[in-house]
C-alpha cells in the first residue's frame, strides 16, 4: 500500500485560525495564556537575565543585586555536577558523560541498530564504570560512596533500563504463558512490586537486606540501590510490553505458525517487534519516570544529582540562592527528559509510516 500523502502546509494565518482561534473556548484561552505570559515574562526576563549576576562573583554582590545569582552555580557547579568526586580525577566521569552522549548519538539512528550496537553499548558501559571506579592502567581507585551527581543518577538511570528491559519482556511473556506455575510467578512478582512505591524497596535493600545477610558478607550500597530499581522498573515496563502484546491480532500469531517457526522465532521477528512500538508511548513514560525518581536514592544516603545541589547550597554563604541552584539541575532533568519524549514521537512516526506501507 502507499504511503499516505503528507498534509497541506498551512500559512501562518491559517496556523493560527486552526490550532489557535478555531473556536470560541480555544480563543478564550489562547487569549489568556497571551495575557498570562505578557504578565509574567518581563519580570522573569529582569530576575533572570537583565538583573541577574553572571561569571565568577562574590556572594556580596549577589546580595546586592536585585536579580537572580548564577555565580552561585559558576561557582558550585563542579559539586553539583560531581558530588564528593575527587575534584583532581573529575575528569574522569566527564569523559563517561562525553562517552554515554556518544552512544546515546549512535543509538538514535535506526541502521545502526543490532547486535554491533548491543555490544558498543556493553563495552562502553564497561569503560564507563573503570573510568569511575580507577585501579587499572594508573587510574587512581576511587570507591563508589565518592560517586555522586549526574554521572551517578545517568549510571544508574542508564544500567537500570539496560537490564530491566529485557527482564520486563519476559515477565510479560511469562505473565502471558499458557504454563500455570510461570504465569503464576510473573503475575505475584509484578503485582507485588507495583503494589509497593520504589522507596520501600529502596529502604529494604539499604537497611534490611543487611540484617538477613550472613556476618561478614555486605553488598555494596550503590549495587543494593541499582538492584531496586531494576526489580522495580521491570514489573511497570511488563505492563507495558504487555499491553502491546495484546493489543497484537490474534491473525498475527496465526501467520507466523503457519510459516512453521518456533515459539521464540515468532516473537523475535514478529510479535515483540510490533508490540513494543505500540507501547512506545507507555515505555518512554516509565523511563522517563525511572530517570526522575532516582532522586529517591538520596534517601539511603547515595549523592544523586538532588542531594549533590543540596550539599552545594549548604555553604552558609551561597545558601540563600538556592532558588538558582533548583532551576539549575530543573533545566538537567528536563533536557534530558524532553529529548526521551521527542526521540519517541519520532520513533512512534518512523513505525507509522513503515505500517501504513
Amino acid at each position: 500500500m502507499a504511503a499516505a500523502p503528507a498534509p497541506p502546509r498551512l500559512g501562518a494565518v491559517a496556523w493560527l485560525r486552526a490550532n489557535l482561534f478555531s473556536n470560541w473556548s480555544n480563543t478564550v484561552l489562547t487569549l489568556l495564556g497571551l495575557f498570562l505570559l505578557v504578565r509574567a515574562l518581563p519580570p522573569l526576563f529582569d530576575w533572570g537575565v537583565a538583573h541577574a549576576v553572571w561569571g565568577a562573583a562574590d556572594p556580596d554582590v549577589c546580595k546586592a543585586a536585585s536579580g537572580a545569582c548564577w555565580a552561585m552555580i559558576h561557582e558550585k557547579y563542579r559539586l553539583i555536577l560531581f558530588g564528593r568526586y575527587p575534584y583532581a580525577e573529575q575528569w574522569r566521569p566527564l569523559l563517561g558523560l562525553v562517552l554515554l552522549v556518544v552512544m546515546i548519538g549512535l543509538s538514535c539512528n535506526r541502521n545502526a541498530w543490532g547486535l554491533r550496537l548491543a555490544e558498543a553499548w556493553g563495552a562502553a558501559l564497561a569503560a564507563w564504570l573503570l573510568l569511575m571506579w580507577g585501579g587499572v592502567a594508573g587510574l587512581t581507585f576511587v570507591p563508589n560512596n565518592l560517586w555522586g551527581g549526574l554521572p551517578l543518577t545517568l549510571i544508574l538511570t542508564v544500567i537500570g533500563l539496560a537490564i530491566a528491559f529485557p527482564l520486563s519482556i519476559f515477565l510479560a511473556l511469562g505473565r502471558r504463558s499458557r504454563m500455570p506455575v510461570i504465569r503464576i510467578l510473573c503475575r505475584v512478582y509484578i503485582e507485588l512490586i507495583r503494589g509497593v512505591p520504589l522507596i520501600s524497596l529502596l529502604f529494604m535493600a539499604s537497611f534490611m537486606l543487611p540484617l538477613f545477610l550472613p556476618t561478614g558478607v555486605s553488598i555494596d550500597e550503590v549495587l543494593r540501590a541499582q538492584v531496586a530499581i531494576i526489580l522495580f522498573s521491570a514489573a511497570y515496563l511488563a505492563e507495558a510490553v504487555r499491553g502491546g502484546l495484546q493489543a497484537i491480532p490474534k491473525g498475527q500469531h496465526e501467520a507466523a505458525h503457519a510459516l512453521g517457526l518456533s515459539y521464540w522465532q515468532a516473537q523475535r521477528k514478529i510479535i515483540l517487534p510490533q508490540a513494543i512500538a505500540v507501547a512506545i508511548p507507555a515505555i518512554v513514560n516509565i523511563f522517563i519516570g525511572l530517570f526522575k525518581d532516582t532522586s529517591l536514592v538520596a534517601i539511603v544516603s547515595l549523592t544523586d544529582l538532588l542531594l549533590a545541589m543540596r550539599q552545594a547550597i549548604a555553604d552558609p554563604q551561597w545558601r540563600r540562592f538556592f532558588v538558582e541552584g533548583y532551576v539549575f539541575i530543573a533545566l538537567i532533568y528536563f533536557v534530558v527528559c524532553f529529548f526521551m519524549s521527542k526521540y519517541s514521537q519520532y520513533l512512534e512516526t518512523q513505525f507509522r509510516s513503515g505500517q501504513q506501507r
